[in-house]
């Protein structure tokens, strides 16, 4: 398989675990190179459900090597929790799973700050899963992060420390919060069998790492988190996340260099949906909305909060596409539509009796705009156990048609169910075949 990063087309939860699940069938390596554990991936292999946060998708294949790259931040107790419970699955981790020395942590105090900021804003909130991200990044950009590395350095117990202490005074003096234990925490973190220990056999230099193999002519599959329209520059700012949620998130949140990039898939559902606050032209609030809220089971992985869920808009798929240089789409939950007489997609957005068909960069612009609809019949039966496109009713595959002539891609994979079997692979177009052609 050529190398691909696999990038989410909206505001995050296409189903991106699912593809990645299923492209590393015929990759080498799988590496994560944005996000924390904010991100939620869920895989189901047969009737198991794999809630994954921070360990690649890969991992669920036996003979991939997984990479937690240093455009990850991580919260250790999380990481050491999910690998056990993939071990308490049957998943062996240990020998294949890397987590870069460059990564940053997430501490203690960045939940906290979170929560605080988030609460003090209130209805002005971003709707962050308020476990640390943010905050964990912005110590990063401040230079006054720690990252894995520095468990392993014989000053790591004083720079902890220091950053506690830092956290410690603007969580009380800023946000009145009670302070944190700092004694209890330095114990957790270096005390005997503490994380420092627990992290050790899978701590690495993972920039090394991947040139060596991508030297050798290894495949790597580089997972992203959220979407696009969350990626700090170019989403739907300030309501976005803390980091590169792009295809270049995964030269600069793996070390790889973009001439090893051979293609750049983007994950997309049939429809839309968002969690959290921020504009989203195309939102349903009635009846419809809500059916498919629930036949496409729209809850977070992470938050268990309800996702917010609108009609497909084309307008904002297209800026995703232009950002990432997507070179094809899996489209996934398709079935969902199954249950509409009619199915609509935003073509473009009206604004102050202008028509607009490129997304706008203010949020104050984006809020106002009303979307222009194209309304095609829907297929009323069912797609869920069509092993082929071939057997899709002609109407599905119009609404196919629609979006690639939309979007100027092709749709290269078709989901049509959570499970690994219910997905169609284009296996005549152009995109799969350099999907999956060698490493170039």
């Amino acid at each position: 398989m050529a190398n691909v990063v696999v990038v989410g087309g909206q505001w995050g939860d296409e189903g991106k675990g699912k593809i990645v699940d299923l492209l590393t069938e015929h990759a080498d390596i799988c590496a994560r190179f944005s996000g924390g554990h904010n991100a939620g991936h869920t895989v189901k292999v047969g009737d198991v459900r794999y809630p994954l946060h921070l360990v690649p998708c890969g991992i669920l294949r036996p003979k991939v090597t997984c990479v937690i790259g240093n455009g990850v931040v991580v919260e250790p107790g999380t990481l050491l929790a999910e690998i056990a419970q993939l071990a308490q699955q049957g998943i062996e981790v240990q020998n294949r799973l890397l987590v870069s020395d460059r990564a940053h942590l997430v501490l203690p105090h960045h939940p906290l700050l979170d929560g605080a900021r988030e609460t003090a804003a209130a209805k002005a909130a971003i709707g962050t899963t308020r476990r640390g991200i943010g905050p964990c990044y912005a110590d990063k950009a401040a230079r006054t992060g720690l990252r894995v590395a520095d468990l392993y350095d014989p000053a790591g117990r004083d720079l902890l420390e220091t950053v506690l202490r830092h956290g410690n005074e603007v969580a009380v003096k800023l946000w009145g919060l009670a302070p944190l234990e700092i004694g209890v925490i330095l114990e957790q973190f270096f005390g005997a069998g503490g994380h420092r220990d627990q992290l050790e056999p899978y701590v690495a230099n993972t920039v090394d790492y991947l040139a060596r193999r991508l030297e050798d002519g290894a495949s790597v599959l580089m997972e992203g988190a959220q979407g696009a329209l969350l990626d700090l520059d170019h989403g739907t700012y300030p309501f976005v996340t803390s980091s590169s949620c792009v295809a270049g998130g995964a030269c600069t949140g793996l070390g790889v260099p973009p001439s090893r990039i051979d293609f750049v898939l983007g994950v997309f559902k049939a429809y839309s949906t968002r969690v959290g606050a921020g504009t989203f032209p195309t939102e349903l609030l009635d009846a419809t909305g809500e059916t498919i809220r629930k036949r496409g089971n729209e809850y977070g992985t992470t938050t268990g909060r309800p996702r917010r869920c609108g009609w497909f808009d084309a307008v904002a798929a297209r800026h995703a596409i232009r950002i990432n240089g997507i070179d094809g789409i899996a489209l996934t939950l398709v079935d969902v539509l199954d249950a509409f007489d009619e199915v609509k997609v935003c073509t473009a957005y009206k604004h102050r009796g202008q028509t607009l068909t490129e997304f706008p960069s203010q949020v104050r612009v984006l809020a106002e705009c009303e979307p222009v609809y194209r309304t095609v019949p829907g297929w009323g039966t069912s797609v869920c156990d069509l092993a082929s496109l071939s057997d899709f009713p002609q109407r599905a595959l119009d609404y196919l048609a629609l979006l690639e002539d939309l979007l100027n891609v092709e749709v290269t994979i078709v989901s049509t169910g959570p499970e690994r079997r219910r997905t169609i692979v284009r296996e005549d177009t152009p995109s799969w075949k350099r999907l999956a052609g060698p490493p170039g």
